[in-house]
């Protein structure tokens, strides 16, 4: 194998490597062979199959499959040999037919930055700290309650908490909502599920009873024909319904799985579940504020552009983007993005970080709890490399993240559960 390289500006490269086309011919005439031992053919014994048939029918399959695996093979192995770590999976050119006894081919990629040493002993990371209190179970037992609410007719006005569906059409200036007839609506009083002025004019209203408003709809409501728009809204209310809360007894306990040990029992799993959702948005929280100041730290560090495209382009797909050129809007917090995960890579190495395979589990089975079948879950991830790969990769992460707090000017944050869990609210 001959192997030449071409800088391709600071990260690029281009690699051309020349293989003994015999090695190609070789690999194909086996695997023609192995298949005339096995191939299954209508009008042929099975074992029986001529070389000559199978190369008719199957050899231009076989040579392309062989010089794939040839091409993959000899790459990793150039690029071990040239010691380069190519960022992203190369482009390959050839035209796969030998010339002068070889078989050529460029690989054309980037590779890795040289980062150097990175300081952390000067990054100031603030750390957010939290519990899960009694009074935090009690929060997420009421939120749990009104999951489970019932709902019964109520012979009364209307009051904040009830549903109350309705019949209304709205008309303004040159347009009617709906075009003829009415929409029936039904919405929790004091939601804002609907319109806040609305719903409030619903308060102390009941059954059978009709009245009009004149209300500017805002430019996000979700019926697109009003929004933005003013209009004289006509409303008929057609039934108000009360909510009926369940008692917190052992009967409630039990609609959640909780079959033994009551309401004990049960307050145990609600704080084991708060605390688990707590340490992941903690985590959460102080990875993004320690690959912030790293990303600061290293402004000017060369970074693979095609890893950045990649991850703006999954950006954009994440959020929807309506066509293939949204992802150049993407491109800046990709480049953070890319520039963070190598800076938490390139410490992992640097300071031999290495993964834990039993946070790797702990981390798995918390997925994992979080499905009506755990054991799939596990199963699922156990079969599949690239998702037990994307799951090693943020353990790993997270070790690193740990090893920088450990080691850069920490500063405790102590928050209360809620500022954690809906930080603005």
């Amino acid at each position: 194998m001959q192997v030449s390289i071409e800088n391709v500006g600071k990260l690029g490269r281009k690699l051309t490597v020349r293989l003994p086309a015999q090695r190609l011919e070789d690999t194909v005439r086996t695997r023609i062979q192995e298949m005339g031992r096995s191939a299954r053919l209508k009008g042929f014994r099975p074992g029986k199959v001529p070389t000559k048939v199978i190369e008719q029918r199957f050899g231009r399959q076989i040579r392309n499959e062989a010089l794939s695996e040839m091409i993959g093979s000899s790459f990793q192995e150039a690029v071990n040999q040239e010691k380069l770590r190519p960022a992203v999976q190369p482009a390959i050119q050839t035209t796969g037919t030998p010339t002068n006894g070889e078989i050529e081919y460029t690989a054309t990629f980037e590779i890795m930055p040289e980062i150097g040493k990175i300081e952390i002993g000067g990054l100031e990371i603030v750390k957010p700290t939290s519990s899960v209190s009694d009074a935090d179970i009690d929060t997420m037992i009421d939120t749990l309650r009104l999951q489970r609410r019932s709902w019964a007719q109520a012979d009364r006005p209307a009051k904040d908490g009830d549903i109350v569906l309705f019949e209304y059409s709205a008309e303004g200036e040159g347009f009617r909502h709906p075009e003829t007839g009415t929409d029936r609506v039904g919405s929790i009083l004091g939601s804002g599920a609907f319109l806040p002025e609305i719903e409030a004019k619903l308060v102390g209203r009941q059954a059978g009873d009709e009245f009009s408003t004149d209300e500017q709809f805002p430019s996000t409501f979700r019926v697109s024909p009003l929004a933005g728009k003013s209009a004289r809204v006509d409303i008929k209310v057609v039934r108000v319904q009360e909510s009926h809360l369940p008692e917190v007894d052992e009967a409630f306990a039990a609609s959640f799985g909780v079959k033994e040990g009551g309401m004990e029992k049960f307050r145990e799993d609600v704080r084991m579940n708060l605390e688990r959702e707590l340490k992941g948005v903690l985590m959460g929280r102080l990875k993004a504020s320690t690959a912030e100041k790293l990303v600061d730290a290293y402004p000017e560090l060369e970074l693979p552009q095609s890893m950045i495209e990649n991850d703006a382009r999954q950006l954009a797909r994440q959020a929807g983007a309506p066509n293939e050129d949204a992802f150049v809007a993407y491109l800046p917090a990709a480049r953070r993005r890319v520039s963070a995960g190598l800076l938490l890579a390139e410490l992992a190495r640097q300071n031999d970080v290495r993964l834990d395979s039993r946070r790797v589990s702990e981390a798995l089975a918390m997925i994992a709890s979080t499905y009506e079948e755990p054991e799939k879950v596990v199963e699922l991830y156990t079969r599949d490399p690239q998702l037990m790969s994307g799951l090693q990769s943020r353990v790993l992460e997270d070790q690193v993240v740990e090893w920088v707090a450990e080691h850069a000017k920490l500063t405790e944050q102590p928050l209360s559960f809620n500022e954690v869990m809906r930080p603005g609210a």
